[in-house]
Parts: structure tokens; sequence; C-alpha cells
């Protein structure tokens, strides 16, 4: 791109798939991925708006990135047959109980405020992030809050973190 005279500051995502044949690209944009940096910067140390003013700068080889020794993860509460064919509308319970559990963050997605409820209103429905001190407590930690958040019909992968 710089060769070309379209000099690129900011932020590249890469939505990569691991196969059997090694990693595949799947998608690139240049913004955050959802739900990737819902699990990155939890663990970033460093101030964003330091490392952001840095590369509109150029200078982010001067910033020293700090991350923290811990895992998060990120499971994502979706509308039972997402992507395809799905219903809205549906009330969600449970999230404050999930909030009060330590280092909890749930993020909103297809969600609506109706009527003074909370309900569904998308295939992402939520992303629930929790942390642990290496990553098989993470993961017990995240499905922990999941199985505290209800609505009609959610899914979500049950195998989050887990190599085969």
């Amino acid at each position: 791109m710089n060769r070309e005279g379209r000099t690129f500051k900011g932020c590249l995502y890469f939505g990569l798939m691991l196969t059997k044949d090694g990693p595949k690209v799947i998608e690139y944009n240049a913004r955050f991925g959802d739900p990737e940096t819902q699990v990155i910067l939890p663990r970033l140390k460093t101030d964003l708006f330091d490392i952001m003013l840095a590369v509109s700068e150029g200078r982010l080889a001067d910033i020293d990135i700090e991350w923290k020794d811990n895992a998060v993860v990120c499971i994502v509460m979706a509308s039972g047959g997402y992507p395809k064919s799905y219903q809205k509308g549906y009330e969600i319970s449970g999230i404050e109980q999930a909030k009060k559990l330590p280092e909890t963050k749930v993020y909103h997605a297809g969600t609506n405020l109706a009527q003074g409820k909370l309900v569904t209103n998308g295939g992402r429905v939520l992303g629930v992030t929790r942390q642990g001190k290496d990553l098989d407590e993470a993961i017990k930690n995240a499905y922990e809050a999941v199985k505290l958040i209800s609505f009609k019909d959610v899914f979500y992968r049950q195998d989050i973190g887990v190599k085969k």
C-alpha cells in the first residue's frame, strides 16, 4: 500500500480459521474484530489511546506494549438458527447475576430494550467474557457466567478454547 501511495495507519483485523492444513484467512477489515477485541483488550496493560496515538504519528516502535499475564475467553451467545433464520424478541435473563462474577464483562450485540425488558434482536446476542490465571481457568469461568444467562433458543459453542 505504501508503494502505491496509500499509507494505512490504524487497526487491521484478520479473521483466521485453523484447519488441518494450517491457518486460513477468512476475512480482513480495517477495524477491531468482534468478539476478538473482547479478549484482547482486557489483557492490555498499556493505554490503548497511547498506542493508537503512536500509530497515527508513525511511532509505534517507540511504545512498549505491556500485557497482563493471564487468559481471557469470550463466548458468543447466539439466537438458535443463527446464522440462518432465527427469531427475535425473546426476553433475556441472568445478565446481572453473571456480571457479579469476578472479571466478567457482558457485551451486547443483538439486544434491544422492549417495554422495559431486554430482548434478543439479532443473531449474535451477547459476548460473555471472563478472565482466569490460565486458559483452562478462563474457559471454566466463562462457561460459568454463560450458564447464568438465558433466553429462548439460546445457542453457544461448547468447544471454545479446546484444542483438537
